[in-house]
């Protein structure tokens, strides 16, 4: 190595993420055109104001303003007196006008932030700003590799085009691509519980990182590096990334890039980057636009936007962090238990209604353990089975009064209920899957002892398998249907007298 040559350990990793969130309105943000197209035909969900055609009027969604308002108070972001729209000028095949309707210098917040847990250490992100804006369409890449740099050709669907996006750009506070996971998910987490967010629906989360290496001397004792060193320090921005796995990945490929670059005396571009998913790398794909290069100018069909009032009066639900404190609190759930039953908005609601009817405990266990396993096995929500509250109440009923046994409850009855769509009592009908009196166990368990002289030695010689191998023989013999405590205790009574 060259003495200007550095190591990888010479530089700072900087990350700074502007993430774009499709906001879950009825109507795009402009026009009154449904934002449910996700089954639809390519370009049927679109008009005149959202293909950009001459003549055509924009008219702001209240809801979308009010979704970002939403945002604004889960971050503790300050709302000015005075927002308004500007003009966002550069030529895509998916932005049909050649312009973008988006917020500059005068965005819906400023000055948020949110705090991420990573490896038990609490980093607060700051949140520069986040405004309103438009979506454009979407390509579909096609023919030859099917990449952005190998595609025959491209198609272009306009339904995506207005859909109402929030655009929330961070300081770059990032230090590792870990870090930025885990913010991902826990602003993915609040936009849910806000109710303002689906991330079922393709596309609805998106990020833009911009990333750069600072040298370790620009860092000062504190960790912080100062502007003039951000500035000095060339920055890749990576597109195209649509999950948190993505993310993560897409930045420590970088990350490994530019240091290598480093390493090899060759200068960090600052350019904009393709994330190829498929093949785990960045691209090329142009020199890094600067603010001129859009040619901002305000939109002189929508007026100036004054929220602020409204700012202070809206609602917003508990969010997931006081959620958990009071989960711990109130029913005595671990931290572990306490994040796990608030890791949805709709989790959490379905684990209240079950403890409102059982033990806090038991309602943890049936809820956390088995209902969300059997589902996520499934790939299935809590959302898919939220019509059936009350099947699932009876169920967990029918396990806690001994009616049926809670293996049976779990492996048999739960299991068709979500397979077949059956209620509890058809499968346990179906099934004959009664309790068995204890008169008929203790046939089972004498009956038991006697066939299997062996286990009952090798038990007597201190071999505690042997009892789980009896446990097993009256099982079989009862269909499952007694209850293993009832049968372990009886049959250590028998072999202990």
């Amino acid at each position: 190595m060259s003495a200007r040559a550095v190591s990888a350990s010479d530089h700072r990793v900087v990350i700074g993420l502007e993430v774009h969130v499709q906001l879950e309105t009825e109507s795009k943000i402009f026009c009154g055109c449904a934002t449910d197209f996700e089954d639809s035909e390519p370009n049927a969900h679109t008009c005149p104001t959202c293909l950009g055609l001459p003549g055509a009027l924009p008219v702001l969604n209240e809801a979308a303003v009010e979704g970002a308002l939403k945002l604004a108070a889960a971050i503790d972001a300050d709302v000015p007196a005075e927002t308004r729209f500007h003009r966002k000028n550069y030529y895509y095949p998916d932005l049909p006008k050649n312009f973008q309707i988006t917020q500059y210098d005068s965005p819906l917040c400023r000055d948020g932030e949110l705090t991420v847990t990573v490896e038990n250490d609490e980093r607060t992100i700051a949140i520069e700003r986040a405004h309103l804006e438009e979506d454009p369409g979407s390509l579909q890449h096609a023919g030859g590799g099917g990449g952005i740099d190998s595609a025959e050709y491209t198609r272009v669907d306009y339904n995506r085009a207005g859909v109402p996006l929030m655009e929330i750009v961070t300081e770059p506070d990032f230090r590792s691509p870990d870090e930025v996971r885990a913010f991902l998910a826990k602003l993915e987490e609040v936009l849910e519980y806000l109710g303002v967010f689906d991330s079922s629906r393709d596309g609805s989360l998106r990020i833009d990182a911009n990333i750069s290496l600072v040298p370790e001397a620009e860092v000062d004792a504190d960790g912080a590096i100062g502007a003039e060193a951000l500035a000095a320090a060339n920055r890749t921005e990576v597109k195209n990334i649509s999950s948190h796995k993505g993310a993560e990945q897409a930045l420590a490929y970088e990350v490994t890039r530019q240091k290598n670059a480093l390493q090899r005396e060759r200068t960090v571009e600052q350019e904009t980057r393709h994330w190829d998913e498929s093949r785990g790398v960045t691209v090329s794909m142009r020199s890094k636009e600067e603010e001129k290069d859009y040619r901002y100018f305000p939109e002189a069909d929508l007026p100036v936007l004054r929220v602020s009032d409204w700012a202070d009066e809206v609602d917003i639900p508990e969010l997931p962090d006081a959620r958990r404190e009071r989960f711990a609190e109130e029913y005595g759930l671990s931290s572990s238990e306490a994040r796990k039953l608030t890791s949805t908005r709709e989790v959490a609601d379905f684990y209240e209604q079950v403890a409102d009817r059982f033990d806090p405990d038991v309602a943890a266990s049936w809820v956390a353990d088995t209902l969300l396993g059997e589902l996520n096995y499934r790939d299935m929500a809590i959302a898919d089975v939220e019509d059936r509250r009350d099947e699932f109440l009876h169920l967990i009923e029918l396990a806690e009064t001994n009616e049926i046994t809670e293996k049976n409850a779990d492996e048999v009855v739960l299991r068709a209920m979500l397979d077949e769509g059956l209620s509890p009592n058809e499968v346990v009908e179906r099934e004959e899957l009664g309790t068995t009196d204890e008169n008929e166990i203790e046939s089972a368990v004498a009956a038991a002892i006697e066939e299997n002289p062996d286990a009952v030695e090798d038990y007597h010689a201190g071999e505690e398998g042997a009892l789980n191998f009896l446990v097993g023989q009256v099982m079989q013999a009862t269909g499952g249907s007694a209850d293993p405590g009832t049968v372990n205790r009886m049959l250590r009574t028998e072999l202990d007298g």
